[in-house]
């Protein structure tokens, strides 16, 4: 058996998961290294080890016009609503927002509705952990971390990450937030770099050129804001034990002396080894060691997805911090031959934890890794062990909105075609429910999935 570390303890919280089945249906490109089926691929996953039955499954809805503009411009969010690949050649000065033809943030069929899905799941997250409906919340769909205000920036064009830390605002004094992805989570930090409200800490790949060449230790933060900017750069190669050490050290005195009311965790898959733009030696065990180590702590904890581009790494990635974030060990291969279809184009065995083949070349060495860790905590303890926060008034919560928009849906509905999603969705399943649906198009394990996912070919453009 592959087993966890997590402390049993806290294996009864109570963990609600956000997934929308057509999140699979969007393409950036053929070439493009972004691909969003592999949410569906861990959703599989997820499915097929029995994790479903000690989760609460929801679609979440869909976050509004209203919701992306609590942050994002709203110039920035018309044009995401109304562009498309047939129209972007008409949109002038649209190479601003840096969502073009092609490149890192191209546009696609369906943008905006791909942004709602994403900035919506993290946005009930936020909600559900707000209300006490759940200890802890997981959305895949999220972690979109380098998506600026304005702009689009690393395959990002919404930070559900700001939104959802922008409501649990108005409910906590301190937020913290943690970004595992092997890419510096430069969006989220500068949108917070300014406050005491909510700290950030980022353990990332840095050499000042690898994308998106942001993350010196150095930079911790400006006015209000000053050393609540945590950043761990890290060089190529770095294996668990060193990954671990730095981590769950650096953590404990984050916890120690800011002692946040709400975690908020993003997961990203690109620091294991073996993905396709990542540079880490990090195994599934590892990279779940750190989702462990902060749900140890029993705080209100959101986990988010990010980068990861090799699915079937993303998969197990994801899958095994589900079991995590549920207290359960998982079965050392992966069941049904779920991911049969990928394995043989990413020659990777069939176990959970699997084999290493090709190990990166290491260059953190012990005694950089530990100035870097004295510099870190240095600062750290700097901070009062509590800051004095001042709380600030806030706007509404998003509670009423959600709520009528549920209304509205019931009201809508036909009962005599189909149950409106608003009532399948807060239905409980059985597992056999998540492989066929009464609506056509809402295939959740089907071949016409199967074969849109084989036709999308990889390649490396960033």
């Amino acid at each position: 058996m592959y087993t966890n570390s997590s402390l049993r303890e806290h294996s009864k919280a109570n963990v609600v998961y956000y997934y929308d089945n057509d999140i699979a249906g969007f393409e950036y490109g053929n070439t493009h290294d972004m691909k969003p089926y592999r949410i569906q691929l861990a959703h599989n996953a997820i499915l097929a080890t029995g994790l479903f039955d000690k989760l609460e499954i929801r679609r979440p809805h869909r976050a509004s016009f209203k919701t992306m503009t609590s942050f994002h411009d709203e110039d920035y969010i018309r044009f995401l609503d109304d562009v498309n690949p047939s129209n972007i050649s008409s949109y002038r000065g649209h190479d601003r927002y840096d969502v073009t033809v092609g490149g890192d943030c191209p546009v696609f069929d369906g943008l905006y509705d791909f942004c709602s899905i994403s900035c919506g799941g993290s946005l009930n997250s936020a909600v559900v952990l707000n209300t006490g409906q759940a200890d802890i919340a997981i959305n895949w769909m999220g972690g979109l971390h380098h998506a600026k205000k304005s702009k689009a920036s690393g395959f990002c064009y919404t930070n559900d990450i700001v939104i959802a830390i922008l409501e649990l605002l108005k409910l906590h004094d301190r937020v913290l937030y943690v970004d595992i992805d092997v890419h510096h989570g430069d969006g989220v930090e500068e949108a917070f770099l300014t406050t005491d409200r909510v700290m950030t800490v980022s353990f990332h790949h840095y050499t000042g050129t690898y994308f998106p060449g942001t993350g010196n230790s150095n930079k911790v933060g400006i006015g209000e804001g000053k050393l609540y900017s945590v950043n761990v750069p890290l060089k190529q190669g770095i294996t668990d034990d060193q990954y671990g050490s730095i981590y769950k050290t650096v953590m404990a005195k984050v916890m120690e002396r800011y002692d946040p009311s709400v975690i908020v965790l993003q997961c990203g898959a690109d620091s294991l080894n073996g993905d396709y733009l990542g540079v880490f030696n990090l195994s599934v065990k590892g990279h779940g060691e750190c989702v462990d180590f902060l749900r140890s702590y029993n705080k209100p904890l959101m986990l988010l997805g990010g980068g990861g581009y090799t699915p079937t790494i993303v998969a197990r990635c994801w899958t095994n911090e589900t079991a995590i974030a549920v207290g359960v060990d998982l079965p050392a291969e992966l069941p049904y031959d779920i991911l049969d279809d990928h394995l043989h184009a990413d020659n990777i065995d069939n176990s959970f934890n699997y084999e290493i083949k090709k190990f990166y070349r290491n260059y953190n060495n012990d005694k950089k890794l530990g100035e870097l860790q004295t510099k870190v905590l240095n600062n750290l303890n700097k901070l009062p062990h509590v800051p004095s926060v001042q709380m600030q008034p806030m706007p509404d919560n998003n509670y009423e909105e959600l709520a009528e928009m549920r209304n509205a849906m019931r009201e809508e509905a036909d009962p005599d075609v189909t149950l409106p999603t608003i009532l399948t969705d807060q239905i409980t399943h059985h597992d056999s429910d998540f492989y066929d649906s009464e609506r056509a198009g809402d295939d959740r394990r089907n071949e016409s999935n199967a074969k849109r996912a084989n036709r999308r070919s990889k390649r490396l453009t960033k």
